[in-house]
C-alpha cells in the first residue's frame, strides 16, 4: 500500500493518459451517489453478509461474504453499460476533497452480463480501506454503446456507520455453504468403516449446516465398495460404512429421522479406481428441490449421488 501511495502520482498521470486512450475528445458518464442519496444497506445471516449501495444511473455496488468463502465485491448493472475487456481501478478522493491526488489500484476485467465487475478479497479488502479513510474507489472503462468514456464512483458517505455491524456478521458466519456441503463424500481404507479426523471435521460442518438450514428436509446416505469380496460381505461392509456416518452425525446432534441410510456394495462404481469406490457419500436435499432418482451412482459426474 506504501508503494502505491508514493507511485499514485506516476500512476495518477497514467490513468488519466490510459482514459483520454480510451474516449479522445468525448466527455465521460460518470455514475455516483452524492452527498443528499449516498445509502449503504446491510443484509445479514448466518449463510451471508451483504453491505449493497445503490450507484444511480448505473446499478449497485455490493460487499458480500458468504459462509464457508472469502469477502468479494461486484458491481451489477441492468444496462451493462461498459464495454467487456480491460479496465482501470483508482481510489479517488471526492468531490469536495479538491487536490487530493488519485491511488490507481491497477486493472480491473469487465465482463459482459449483469455483474461486469468483480473483485477478490484483497481488492476489496483495498476498495474498504479507501473507503474508510474518505475516499471514493471508482471503476473507469469504455462504453458498450460508443467510444465514450464510463466511470463508476462508490461513495464513502455513510460506509463507516454500517462497516461494523458487517464485520459483526461475517464472524458470525457459518463454516461452509450449501454448495459445499450438499454433496460430500467419506473414503474408508480397505474393509474398514472407522471415521479418521478429518472425515469427522467435515461431518461436523454438514451437521452445523443442516442444523442452520431449516429447509434441508432429508439427509441421504449411502455406503459402498470395492468389488473386491463376496457380494454379501460387501453389502455388509456398505452398510457399515454408511451406519458409521449416519451415526457420528446424529451423535453430533443432527436428528435421526432425517437420515435416509443405505448401502449399495459394489453396486454403482465412482470409477475405475477400488479406493474412490470405497466411500460413503452424503447428499442434503431441500424443500422443493427435485430428489434424484432412488439409486447411488456413486461421486463422479456419471450420475446423481443419493
Amino acid at each position: 500500500m506504501a508503494r502505491l501511495i508514493q507511485d499514485s502520482r506516476s500512476l495518477g498521470t497514467a490513468i488519466a493518459m490510459a482514459c483520454a486512450a480510451l474516449a479522445p475528445g468525448l466527455q465521460a458518464a460518470s455514475y455516483g451517489a452524492g452527498i443528499e442519496n449516498s445509502q449503504w444497506y446491510l443484509s445479514q445471516s448466518v449463510f451471508e453478509c451483504t453491505l449493497v449501495h445503490e450507484v444511480p444511473g448505473y446499478g449497485r455496488a455490493v460487499f458480500s461474504h458468504r459462509a464457508g468463502e472469502k469477502l468479494s465485491f461486484f458491481l451489477e448493472s441492468e444496462l451493462s453499460l461498459m464495454r467487456p475487456g480491460t479496465g482501470l481501478l483508482a481510489v479517488e478522493a471526492p468531490p469536495w476533497r479538491p487536490g487530493v491526488r488519485p491511488r490507481p489500484m491497477g486493472s480491473v476485467s469487465v465482463a459482459e452480463g449483469r455483474r461486469q465487475v468483480e473483485l477478490d478479497a484483497r481488492q476489496s479488502m483495498i476498495l474498504i480501506e479507501g473507503l474508510m479513510q474518505g475516499m471514493s474507489p471508482t471503476v473507469s472503462r469504455q462504453s458498450w454503446y460508443d467510444r465514450s468514456l464510463v466511470r463508476v464512483r462508490v461513495s464513502n458517505i455513510n460506509f463507516s456507520r454500517e462497516l461494523p455491524a458487517y464485520r459483526s456478521c461475517a464472524a458470525g458466519l457459518l463454516p461452509v455453504n450449501y454448495d459445499q456441503v450438499k454433496r460430500s463424500r467419506v473414503p474408508f481404507r480397505t474393509g474398514g468403516s472407522s471415521l479418521a479426523d478429518g472425515d469427522r471435521r467435515l461431518l461436523d460442518n454438514i451437521v452445523t449446516y443442516v442444523l442452520a438450514d431449516s429447509t434441508v428436509e432429508q439427509v441421504f446416505v449411502d455406503g459402498h465398495t470395492d468389488s473386491s469380496g463376496s457380494r454379501i460381505n460387501n453389502r455388509a461392509l456398505s452398510e457399515e460404512r454408511a451406519n458409521a456416518v449416519a451415526d457420528y452425525m446424529i451423535s453430533q446432534g443432527l436428528p435421526e429421522d432425517l437420515i435416509i441410510v443405505r448401502g449399495h456394495a459394489d453396486q454403482y462404481p465412482a470409477s475405475r479406481s477400488p479406493a474412490d469406490n470405497r466411500r460413503a457419500t452424503i447428499r442434503l436435499q431441500r424443500e422443493g428441490e427435485r430428489p434424484d432418482l432412488q439409486q447411488a451412482r456413486g461421486y463422479d459426474s456419471s450420475g446423481p449421488s443419493s
